[in-house]
This record gives C-alpha cells, sequence and structure tokens, in this order.
C-alpha cells in the first residue's frame, strides 16, 4: 500500500481481485482535469462534497452519496465546498464488471446514470467493501465486495444510451481518423495542422469535431491519450523517465504534472503499488 500522508492519500489493489484498484482521499483545493479511463470509477463521498462534470452535466455529490462514472466519460473532479471533501475510489475493469452482473442474469456491462446516487444501504455495503480490502481478512473482503456491487447494479444500473447521431457534417469519422493519427504520433509534436491534413480540414474544423463529438478540446484528448500509454509502460517495467518520453512528455517531470492534475497522486506512488491505470485494472483513478 502507498501512502502520502501530507497529501492524505492511498492506492492499493483489492486482495482478492488484482485488477481493482482503490484509492482512499482527502482533497481541499486540488482539481481534476478532464480526463477519461478504460474503467469505472465509483467515488463514495465520506465527508464534505465533491463536485464532478461528467460529459456535460456537472453535479454536487455530499458526503454519503456515490458518484459512478461510466468508462470512456470524460470527467473532472473539486471540491464542492470549502472544506473539500473525502472519499473512497473503487476503478474496477470492466471485464470484471460485466462478470459480476452475469453471475445474477444482466447480461451486458452496466451503466449508470450521471447524477449522485442517494442510497443509504448501498453506502453503507460500499465503505465496508472498501474498508475490508485494507484488512488482512481476504474472503471477508470479496464477499463484502460482491454484495455492494450487486447491490448497485440491481438497484442503480440501467441500459446503455445509445450515442448521440451526429449530422451529416462527418464529425464522427473524421474523429476516428484523429484519433488514429494520435496514437500512431504521440511522441511527436501533435498539433491542430496535422490533425486536420489527416482529414482535410481546416484546424478549426477539427476543435468543432472534438467539441461536438466528446465536448473536449483536441488538446485534452491528445493529453489524455498520452497520460494512458504512460501508465501502460509504467505498468510493464518502464521506469518514469523512460515512459515519459515514449508516451511523448517533455520529461519525467512534464509527466508528473500532468498525471497528478488528472489522477491525485504521482506516478511514483503508481509505480510502488505495482499497478497500471489502464490495463490490467483499466483506471481510470480519477
Amino acid at each position: 500500500m502507498i501512502k502520502n500522508l501530507q497529501e492524505k492519500k492511498e492506492f492499493w489493489r483489492h486482495p482478492r481481485f488484482p485488477d481493482l484498484g482503490l484509492l482512499k482521499a482527502r482533497f481541499t483545493s486540488h482539481r481534476y482535469d478532464r480526463h477519461t479511463h478504460p474503467t469505472y470509477v465509483i467515488a463514495l463521498i465520506t465527508a464534505g462534497a465533491e463536485r464532478v462534470r461528467i460529459g456535460r452535466e456537472s453535479v454536487v455529490a455530499p458526503a454519503g452519496s456515490l458518484i459512478v462514472v461510466n468508462p470512456e466519460e470524460w470527467h473532472d473532479g473539486e471540491a464542492g465546498g470549502d472544506d473539500g471533501w473525502s472519499y473512497r475510489t473503487f476503478y474496477p475493469r470492466v471485464e470484471f464488471m460485466a462478470g459480476v452482473a452475469a453471475e445474477f442474469g444482466i447480461t451486458d456491462a452496466p451503466v449508470f446514470r450521471r447524477g449522485p446516487i442517494n442510497d443509504p444501504k448501498l453506502a453503507q455495503a460500499m465503505a465496508l467493501a472498501h474498508q475490508s480490502s485494507e484488512t488482512d481478512d481476504v474472503p471477508a473482503a470479496e464477499e463484502a465486495m460482491l454484495v455492494a456491487l450487486r447491490h448497485m447494479m440491481l438497484r442503480h444500473a440501467g441500459h446503455r444510451q445509445r450515442p448521440e447521431t451526429i449530422e451529416r457534417s462527418g464529425s464522427r469519422r473524421r474523429l476516428t481518423a484523429y484519433e488514429d493519427y494520435i496514437e500512431d504520433n504521440l511522441c511527436s509534436e501533435l498539433d491542430l495542422q496535422h490533425l486536420g491534413r489527416t482529414a482535410g480540414v481546416t484546424r478549426f474544423q477539427v476543435i468543432r469535431d472534438f467539441n461536438k463529438v466528446l465536448g473536449i478540446t483536441p488538446a485534452a484528448f491528445i493529453r489524455d491519450r498520452r497520460l494512458r500509454r504512460a501508465n501502460r509502460l509504467i505498468e510493464t517495467g518502464s521506469s518514469l523517465a523512460d515512459a515519459a518520453i515514449e508516451a511523448g512528455f517533455a520529461d519525467q517531470s512534464h509527466l508528473s504534472r500532468v498525471f497528478r492534475a488528472a489522477h491525485g497522486f504521482t506516478p511514483g506512488m503508481l509505480k510502488r503499488a505495482g499497478g497500471s491505470l489502464d490495463d490490467p485494472f483499466v483506471p481510470g483513478n480519477r
């Protein structure tokens, strides 16, 4: 378990489910940059309140409520009041959630609404599941986690909504070209001119396409993809310095600043924990 007393945050893996990451943190002035995770993010607010923007919606989650961010949803986070907030957060990968759901007859990976979930019984169950993961009683930790997730899925999961239809402008088609180009050139100096050339449009159209489809800027998307590549490199044993360069950051310090702004803790803490925010526990710390 990795601790940082000054920042009041801890990050570790579940003792039974190694692809399930957990975070316990207390923040006052920290603000998360907009980012995504390939995992779910399930945050139980234990004190204060957190303000979260998911997609284009902004919500405030008070103590005792939960916020769930579905995989690949753009989100940020900051204090929802003067006293900041404390929370216990889970980062389960999609395959894990789908497997749990299948055991009680749900055929698809669950999808959750964006507003705060106010369910005292669920909050109690999730708190127990998180706290149990810090003990040596692995069977109890496993049971508490599965019981809590079952309650959450049966009471609060819905069907995935169909993505918004983009009009005949071709924004979604062009976005695929942008994404492919970015993934192939993360170590290069990416700019709007190069992105525009991949689809035969102007720099301004690139900006409009990202905003129309994802509600973010191209720069935010590039930063997120560089972070996710750095996560994978750290997981496979790269040094922080090498991961930074191979993911397209200027240096290790640059990676550390961007990483902390997005996830709330440092890449060094992640490396010492022996995990990643992408595969295999597919985070999307927050």
